[in-house]
C-alpha cells in the first residue's frame, strides 16, 4: 500500500494577480478577491512552503500598497532576510521596510540579520542592509550598528559609500551623540570624483551642521571646497550621465547651495568665499526649464540668508522679479512668498518690481492673489500710498469673500500710517465701508468715528458724504452705524447746507429723521445699527428746533420693543424728556476730540466724555496745577525703600462717576518691579483684559454687598488732633481683596483743610486708593473724611503699610509719616 502526499497547487504569479485585480469591476469584486488570495497566502504560509515564501510575500506586498491589511506578512519577511538567496533578501528587506517600524519589537528581530549582511562579500546585499537600516532603523538598532555603518563609509567602493552615507544621516537623526564618530570618515568624501557619493555626502555635512553648533564651525573650512565643486558643475561640459535639460547635474547643485546657505549664515569670511561663485551661478543658468529655475530658486535663498554683497541681493530680488513673469504658477508663487520674506530687509528693490506684483492681484489662482495681496500692503509708503490704494481698492471691489476682511484690514492700517491728508483718509475708509462692509473687523467703525471726531474742519463734508452713501441702501451695516453716528452728531451740518470741499445738498430736518426711521424699521438693521440710530435720533433732539416732537413719539414707541437693549436706551431717553429735561442739552451736547495716537506699543484707555477709546500707554509730565495725584513719586521718595509699590490715589471730582470712570483696576497700570513710574493723566485709567475688577462701575462711595465682616478696626495714626480709623471687610467673590475704609476725624477747634491721605506697601500686594469723601476734616470731631483702600493680597502675606498725610492747620502746612504694621490677622490670612 502506497500513500500520496497531496500537495497545495502553486500559487498564482504576482503578474497575474495585479491582472486578476484589475478585472474587478466592483469595490466589492476586488475585496473578495483579496480576501481569497489572502486566504491561500495565510494557508501556505501554515505550511512551511519555502519554495513560495518570496512570491507570497511579494504579492502581500501590493496588496500592502492597495490598503489592504497585510501584517501578518511580518514574520515570513524577516525568514526571508534570514535566507541565502540574493532575490529572497531583495523581497524581505523590501517587505521590512514596507510592513515594520520601531513601533513593533519584531523589528528588533532583524539587527542580527542586518549586522551579518553589512559584512557580506557580495556589495548588493551589504546594499540592501544600508537601505533597511535608513529607512526603518530605530534607535536601539542604530546604536548597535553604527560601528559597521562608519566602517562602510571609510570603504573605496563608491556604491556602498553612497549608500553608507544616507544611512549615517539616519543614524544621525535617532542618535545624535553618534555624530561624532562619523566626523573622520567625512575627512575625504568632498574629494570623492562619483557624483552619488558627492551628492549623499553633501545631504550628511547638511544634517551635522543643522544638528550642532560644533560641526558647523568645523565644516565652515570646507567652504572653498564646495566652492571649487559647484565651480565645477557649472562650468563642466556635456555629460549625458548627469545632464538634466542642459544642466549639470542640477540635484548635486541645489544640496551644495543648501549647504553653503547654512555655512555662510551669520559668517562674514564664509560669506565672502562664496559671493563670487553665487553671482556665477545666478547669471550663468539657464532659465527657459524648470530644472534653471529651482537652482535660481535655491541660491536667492542662499544669497539672502548670507551676508552677500548689497549688488548681490538685487541681483537675487530681480531673479525673483523675472520669476514673476514665469508661466508657471509654481515659480510665480515662490516668487511671491520669497519677496514677502525679504521686503523688509530689502524695500528699494522690491519695490522696482510693484507693477509686476500688482499685476499679480488679477492672477485666477488664489494662493498667488493672497500672497501678492500681502506683498503689496508690504510695499506701501508714503510716496506711493495713493497708487497703491488705487489698485487695491480695485482689488477690493472685485476679489473673492474670503480676501476682503485681510484686504479691508490692510488698507486700514495702511491709511492709518500713510494717509497724506484726513481727508483723503476718511474718503478711502468710506470707499471700503461702502465695497466690503460687512466685511470689516469690529474696531473698523470706532476707529472711524475717532477719525472723523478729530477732523474738526471735515465735519460738514463727512455728514453729507456718509448721508447720500447711505440713502435707500442699508446692506453695509457698518457704513450705516457710521452714517447714524455723525447724523446724531452733526446733523444741524447737514441741515444747515455748510459744506464748502463739495457742493451743499438741501436737506431738511424731516427728511434726516425719515433715513434714520427707515434704519431703525430695516430688515437689514442689526440689533447694534438700530441702536446706533435712536441715539441719533435723541442727538438730534437738541441739534433741531421744529421736530422735537416727532423725536419724542418716535422714541416714546420703542420704550415697548422687543429688543431689550434698544427698549432700554428708550426708556432713558423718555426719562430724560420727562424728568431730566433741563440736563438733556448737556448730556447730549457734541462729542469732544477723541485723544488717541496709534502705535504698537501697550495700550490705555483714554476717557473722554463718558466714551472710552483704546489709545497707546504713553509717559507725561503732571499737569500743571495743584494735582492730588502728581505727589505719588514723592511719596516713594519720601517713603524709601525697594519694596514698595507705589500708589497713585484717585483725586476727587466735581462730577459724578462715570461707570467705574474714575476706578483704577488693581490688575492695570500696576509696578511689580517697585521701580518708580510716571503718574499718568488723572482722566486715563489702565486698560485691563480681564473682566471688570473688584468694584468697577461703582461710584466713590461704593456699598458692598459681598462683603464678610466682624474683622475688629484698628488706629493707624493718632497725632496732633488727628485720628486715622481702620475698618476692615474681606470680599466673598475674592478672599485675596480685602477692603480698607478709613475714618479721619478732628478734635481740635480749627477744621483741617486741603487733607490728601496716601499709602504704600510692599511689592507683593497691590493697592489702590479710591476718591476721598471731602478735603476737608470737620474740628470737634464733628464729622469725618472716609476714603476706601483696596488691597489685593494673592500671597496671604502679613499687612505692612506706610502713609503720608497732608493737610493745611491754623494756617501752617503740616506733612507727617507712619507705619501701620498692626493690622488683625483676620484682615490679611
Amino acid at each position: 500500500m502506497s500513500f500520496h502526499i497531496q500537495r497545495m497547487p502553486a500559487p498564482i504569479r504576482l503578474r497575474e494577480l495585479i491582472r486578476t485585480i484589475r478585472t474587478a469591476r466592483t469595490q466589492a469584486e476586488e475585496r473578495e478577491m483579496i480576501q481569497k488570495e489572502c486566504a491561500a497566502i495565510r494557508s501556505s504560509f501554515r505550511e512551511e512552503d519555502n519554495t513560495y515564501r518570496c512570491r507570497n510575500v511579494a504579492k502581500l506586498l501590493y496588496m500592502h500598497m492597495l490598503g489592504y491589511p497585510a501584517h501578518f506578512g511580518q514574520l515570513e519577511c524577516l525568514k526571508l532576510i534570514a535566507s541565502q538567496k540574493f532575490t529572497d533578501k531583495r523581497i524581505g528587506y523590501l517587505g521590512a521596510m514596507l510592513l515594520l517600524d520601531e513601533r513593533q519589537d519584531v523589528h528588533l528581530l532583524m539587527t542580527n540579520c542586518i549586522k551579518n549582511d553589512l559584512n557580506h562579500s557580495t556589495q548588493y546585499v551589504q546594499g540592501l542592509a544600508l537601505c533597511t537600516l535608513g529607512c526603518m532603523g530605530s534607535s536601539e538598532m542604530c546604536r548597535d550598528l553604527a560601528g559597521e555603518v562608519e566602517k562602510l563609509l571609510k570603504t573605496s567602493n563608491s556604491y556602498l559609500r553612497k549608500k553608507a552615507a544616507l544611512c549615517a544621516v539616519h543614524v544621525i537623526r535617532k542618535v545624535p551623540e553618534l555624530m561624532e564618530m562619523f566626523l573622520p570618515a567625512t575627512k575625504n568624501l568632498l574629494n570623492e570624483k562619483n557624483h552619488g557619493v558627492l551628492h549623499t555626502s553633501v545631504v550628511l555635512l547638511t544634517e551635522m551642521c543643522e544638528r550642532s553648533p560644533d560641526m558647523l564651525a568645523h565644516f565652515r573650512k570646507l567652504v572653498p571646497q564646495l566652492v571649487r565643486i559647484l565651480k565645477n558643475l557649472i562650468m563642466s561640459g556635456y555629460s549625458p550621465e548627469h545632464d538634466v535639460s542642459g544642466i549639470s547635474d542640477p540635484f548635486l547643485q541645489v544640496r551644495i547651495l543648501r549647504l553653503l546657505r547654512i555655512l555662510g549664515r551669520n559668517d562674514d569670511d564664509s560669506s565672502e568665499a562664496m559671493n563670487d561663485i553665487l553671482a556665477q551661478v545666478a547669471t550663468n543658468t539657464e532659465t527657459s526649464k524648470n530644472v534653471g529655475n529651482a537652482i535660481l530658486y535655491e541660491t536667492v535663498l542662499t544669497i539672502m540668508d548670507i551676508k552677500s554683497e548689497s549688488g548681490l541681493r538685487v541681483l537675487a530680488i530681480n531673479i525673483l522679479g523675472r520669476f514673476l513673469l514665469n508661466n508657471d504658477k509654481n515659480i510665480r508663487y515662490v516668487a511671491l512668498t520669497s519677496l514677502l520674506k525679504t521686503v523688509q530687509t530689502d524695500h528699494n528693490a522690491v519695490q522696482r518690481h510693484r507693477s509686476t506684483i500688482v499685476d499679480c492681484l488679477k492672477d485666477l489662482d488664489v494662493s498667488i492673489k493672497r500672497r501678492a495681496m500681502e506683498l503689496s500692503f508690504a510695499l506701501v509708503n508714503g510716496n506711493n500710498i495713493r497708487g497703491m490704494m488705487k489698485e487695491l481698492l480695485y482689488f477690493l471691489d472685485s476679489c473673492e469673500p474670503e480676501f476682503k476682511a485681510d484686504c479691508a484690514s490692510g488698507i486700514f492700517l495702511a491709511a492709518e500710517k500713510y494717509a497724506p491728508s484726513k481727508r483723503w483718509h476718511i474718503d478711502t475708509i468710506m470707499r471700503v465701508l461702502t465695497t466690503a462692509g460687512s466685511y470689516v473687523r469690529d474696531d473698523a467703525v470706532p476707529n472711524l468715528i475717532q477719525l472723523i471726531t478729530n477732523s474738526v474742519e471735515m465735519h460738514a463734508y463727512t455728514v453729507q458724504r456718509l448721508y447720500k452713501a447711505i440713502l435707500g441702501d442699508y446692506s453695509q451695516q457698518p457704513l450705516v452705524q457710521v452714517a447714524a453716528w455723525c447724523i446724531g452728531e452733526y446733523g444741524d451740518l447737514l441741515v444747515s447746507g455748510q459744506c464748502e470741499e463739495e457742493e451743499p445738498i438741501q436737506v431738511t430736518e424731516d427728511e434726516v429723521l425719515d433715513i434714520l426711521e427707515s434704519v431703525l424699521i430695516s430688515n437689514m438693521s442689526t440689533s447694534v445699527t438700530r441702536g446706533y440710530a435712536l441715539t441719533a435720533i435723541m442727538k438730534l433732539s437738541t441739534r433741531f428746533t421744529c421736530t422735537v416732537n416727532r423725536i419724542k413719539k418716535v422714541v416714546s414707541i420703542y420704550g415697548s420693543s422687543i429688543d431689550v437693549e434698544l427698549q432700554q436706551r428708550a426708556v432713558e431717553y423718555n426719562a430724560l424728556f420727562k424728568k431730566y429735561d433741563h440736563m438733556r442739552s448737556a448730556l447730549l451736547e457734541r462729542m469732544p476730540v477723541m485723544e488717541k495716537v496709534t502705535t504698537n506699543g501697550p495700550t490705555e484707555i483714554v476717557q473722554t466724555n463718558g466714551e472710552t477709546e483704546p489709545a497707546p500707554l504713553e509717559t507725561k509730565p503732571p499737569p500743571s496745577g495743584p494735582q492730588p495725584t502728581s505727589q505719588a513719586n514723592d511719596l516713594l521718595d519720601l517713603l524709601g525703600g525697594n519694596d514698595i509699590t507705589p500708589v497713585i490715589p484717585t483725586a476727587p471730582t466735581s462730577k459724578p462717576a462715570s461707570a467705574g470712570g474714575e476706578l483704577l483696576d488693581l490688575l492695570g497700570d500696576i509696578n511689580l518691579t517697585g521701580a518708580p513710574a510716571a503718574a499718568p493723566a488723572p482722566a486715563s485709567v489702565p486698560q485691563v483684559a480681564q473682566p471688570p475688577f473688584l468694584l468697577d462701575g461703582l461710584s466713590s462711595q461704593p456699598l458692598f454687598n459681598d462683603i464678610t465682616t466682624g474683622i475688629p478696626s484698628i488706629t493707624a495714626y493718632s497725632k496732633n488732633g488727628l485720628k486715622i480709623e481702620f475698618t476692615f471687610e474681606r470680599s466673598n467673590t475674592n478672599p485675596s481683596v480685602t477692603v480698607i475704609t478709613i475714618q479721619a476725624s478732628n478734635s481740635t477747634e480749627l477744621d483741617m483743610t486741603d487733607f490728601v491721605f496716601q499709602a504704600a506697601v510692599p511689592k507683593t500686594f497691590q493697592l489702590q486708593l479710591l476718591s476721598p469723601s471731602s478735603s476737608v476734616v470737620p474740628a470737634f470731631n464733628t464729622g469725618t473724611i472716609t476714603q476706601v483702600i483696596k488691597v489685593l493680597n494673592p500671597q496671604k502675606q502679613q499687612l505692612r503699610m506706610r502713609i503720608k498725610l497732608t493737610y493745611n492747620h491754623k494756617g501752617s502746612a503740616m506733612q507727617d509719616l507712619a507705619e501701620v504694621n498692626n493690622f488683625p490677622p483676620q484682615s490679611w490670612q
